[in-house]
C-alpha cells in the first residue's frame, strides 16, 4: 500500500506486510540515509513490534517523524488486512 505522509519531509511510504511481518518499506523523499536505514531495520520484524517501537517518535520541533509516520502506515495496513 502507499501511505501519504503528513508533517514530514518524505511524501509517502510504500509498505507491505504478510502474516504480520513487514516485508517491504520504501520511503519517497525524506532524508535518504535515515529512511533507507529504517527500512532495512524493520523488514522482517513483526508489524506490532515496529508500531510499538516507532510510534510517537518526533523530529525536532515537529510532532511527528518518518518513523512515526511508518507506524501510522502499518496501523492502517493492519486494519485493512483484517
Amino acid at each position: 500500500m502507499v501511505y501519504r505522509t503528513k508533517g514530514t519531509c518524505s511524501q509517502a511510504i510504500n509498505v507491505e506486510a504478510e502474516n504480520g511481518i513487514v516485508t517491504k518499506v520504501q520511503f519517497v523523499g525524506g532524508c535518504a540515509g535515515n529512511t533507507a536505514g529504517i527500512a532495512k531495520l524493520v523488514v522482517g520484524m513483526k508489524v506490532d513490534d515496529v508500531i510499538n517501537r516507532l510510534e510517537g517518535t518526533t523530529c525536532g520541533p515537529r510532532p511527528t517523524s518518518c518513523p512515526d509516520q511508518l507506524a501510522k502506515a502499518l496501523k492502517q495496513l493492519k486494519s485493512e488486512q483484517q
